[in-house]
């Protein structure tokens, strides 16, 4: 089926997007109250001049991925680490001893235009990749699994809750029944579970469930390394763009769902900042300051603890400030 703007999993009606009941209406937008301006500011504290266009952009000025984000150059990040995609959605792809595991897949239209010739012009072999684990279960996020399940019986990794999700998708707008999804499925193959590593050779990552933007968003954690050392990363791979299609309930569990990601990475002493979708700290940035990088230079990744907390801090906040909104505090 060919995609015309976009992919229906993918652009996702708001019922689908969030999967956690029906979404609250779009309410015509108006000057925020005294109370949630007192709120933003709360944001503003916490993120700092650091985190001050993250804070923009869940606070004030939020927006969707989108098919034409501009594509990015592949690229190394870290001694383990590679990133493919565009500017609004990635994919990265991690070198272990026992082959390649890829977080995420891009959409199914990117196979071909993106993902694949990024193996390419990073020397990868795509038949090398061992797993993929998908954050949640939209078709911008398991695209291309599909592909590399029945080409290179790469073994397919998604919460239980999002498999169901993308097997019996919701009803569309007003209840009407979906046809189907647009993008091929990937065969039901294996489950993501919080607390259960998943593990390829002498790399292990943790899944940490992140329900809110879908029933089985996930967070991961996992080591990388730069020049040597060890950094512990972290991504939240169920992230909110645009809370105005998000149910009440879908907020009030995201919420929830921040607060417990960042005890988790509390914990592990994540260091290091990477997002599936990176509008809200613009990856080409990173990647430029990368390319321009001389010896002895910090990797543009690597946060410290401190301002990996902060980045969590200013997504909670600005939760704050989109179910204040709802409300109409």
């Amino acid at each position: 089926m060919k995609r015309s703007t976009c992919i229906a999993l993918f652009c996702a009606a708001p019922a689908l997007a969030q999967g956690l009941g029906a979404p609250a209406p779009n309410a015509p937008s108006k000057p925020d109250s005294p109370a949630v301006q007192a709120l933003v500011e709360k944001a503003k504290k916490a993120g700092g001049p650091m985190w001050a266009g993250e804070e923009h952009f869940f606070c004030e000025a939020p927006r969707a991925n989108s098919p034409n984000d501009p594509p990015i150059e592949p690229t190394k990040v870290f001694d383990n680490v590679y990133v493919i995609g565009n500017q609004g959605t990635v994919a990265y792809v991690i070198r272990t001893s026992d082959g390649l595991l890829m977080i995420d897949a891009l959409s199914p239209d990117q196979t071909d235009t993106q993902l694949l010739p990024g193996f390419q012009k990073l020397g990868l072999d795509p038949a090398q990749v061992k797993v993929i684990v998908v954050g949640h279960g939209h078709a911008d996020h398991f695209g291309g699994s599909a592909y590399f399940q029945e080409h290179y019986g790469s073994k397919v990794y998604i919460a239980a809750a999002d498999w169901d999700l993308m097997e019996h998708p919701p009803a569309g707008r007003g209840g009407a029944p979906k046809k189907g999804p647009a993008a091929p499925l990937p065969k039901h193959d294996q489950v993501l579970t919080e607390g259960q590593p998943i593990t390829l050779g002498d790399f292990k990552l943790m899944p940490v469930a992140v329900p809110g933007h879908t029933p089985g968003s996930m967070g991961f954690i996992f080591p990388v390394k730069d020049n040597g050392k060890t950094y512990m990363a972290a991504m939240y791979a169920g992230t909110v763009l645009t809370p105005g299609i998000v149910s009440d309930e879908g907020l009030a569990t995201y919420r929830k769902s921040v607060a417990h990601f960042k005890e988790e990475t509390k914990k592990a002493k994540v260091e290091v900042e990477l997002q599936n979708h990176p509008l809200m700290d613009p990856i080409e940035q990173k990647l430029e300051r990368l390319k321009a990088r001389k010896k002895g230079e910090p990797n543009p990744f690597v946060l410290g603890q401190s301002n990996y907390q902060k980045f969590l801090d200013v997504m909670a906040a600005c939760s704050e400030v989109n179910i204040a909104r709802r409300k109409g505090e």
